[in-house]
C-alpha cells in the first residue's frame, strides 16, 4: 500500500507538472500570435523599413477623453530609425459613430502629417457604415498625407458639412464620427508631440494587465 501510495504521488506531482508546463507554453503560444496580428497591423500603417526599433514594445498609454475619444488608456506605439523620431501610432477611439464607438489607428509622422489611418473595430451597417474599412472601400486612404493645416480646420469635415471628406450614400454619421476623430487625433499630437516621442516605454507586464 505504501508503493501504491508513492506511485500515486508521484503521478499527481508529474501530472501537475506537465499541466503547468502545457499552461505555459499554451500562454506564450497566444502572446506569440497576439504580437505578430499586432506587429501586423501597425506595419500597414509604418511598414519594417520605415523603422528599426521594436514597435511593439516601444509603446506608452495616454488618457484624453476629449481629444482621444475615450477615458481610458489609448496606447500609443513610437516609430524610430537610428534613434530618431519618425512616427506614432494612436489607438484612438471615434465615441460617435452611428452603431457606437469606432476604434482607430492613426499614424502620424514626426512632422505632423497623416501615414495613413485604420479602423480595427466597429458596428457600423454592413454595407452602408463599413466602407470606413480598408478592405472595403478605399475612403479610409483620403486621410494619407494630410495634417492640421491640410485642409484647414474648417474643412475637417465631410462635404456635406462643408469640408472636403466625402460621406457615404446613405450614411453621413460614420464617416462624419471619424473624420472628426481623426482631426482630433491629429491635435493631440500636436499638442503632445515631445511628450510621446521622449516617455519612457511602459513595461509589456504592466500592458497585459491593463
Amino acid at each position: 500500500m505504501l508503493i501504491s501510495a508513492l506511485l500515486l504521488g508521484g503521478f499527481a506531482v508529474i501530472g501537475t507538472a506537465m499541466v503547468a508546463l502545457t499552461h505555459e507554453a499554451t500562454a506564450e503560444r497566444i502572446a506569440a500570435n497576439h504580437r505578430a496580428r499586432l506587429l501586423k497591423s501597425l506595419h500597414l500603417l509604418v511598414t519594417p523599413e520605415m523603422h528599426d526599433n521594436d514597435l511593439v514594445t516601444d509603446m506608452i498609454t495616454v488618457t484624453d477623453k476629449e481629444l482621444l475619444g475615450t477615458d481610458k488608456p489609448v496606447r500609443v506605439w513610437r516609430a524610430r530609425k537610428d534613434g530618431k523620431p519618425v512616427a506614432v501610432i494612436i489607438n484612438s477611439v471615434a465615441p460617435d459613430g452611428y452603431n457606437g464607438r469606432i476604434e482607430l489607428l492613426v499614424a502620424i509622422r514626426q512632422d505632423g502629417t497623416l501615414l495613413g489611418v485604420r479602423v480595427i473595430s466597429h458596428h457600423e451597417t454592413p454595407g452602408l457604415g463599413d466602407a470606413i474599412e480598408a478592405e472595403k472601400s478605399n475612403w479610409i486612404h483620403s486621410f494619407d498625407n494630410h495634417s492640421l493645416k491640410d485642409p484647414d480646420p474648417k474643412h475637417w469635415k465631410v462635404k456635406r458639412d462643408g469640408g472636403v471628406f466625402d460621406q457615404f450614400t446613405g450614411a453621413t454619421i460614420t464617416p462624419r464620427a471619424v473624420v472628426k476623430a481623426v482631426y482630433r487625433t491629429l491635435v493631440y499630437f500636436e499638442k503632445h508631440r515631445d511628450e510621446l516621442f521622449d516617455r519612457p516605454a511602459e513595461p509589456m507586464e504592466e500592458i497585459r494587465h491593463e
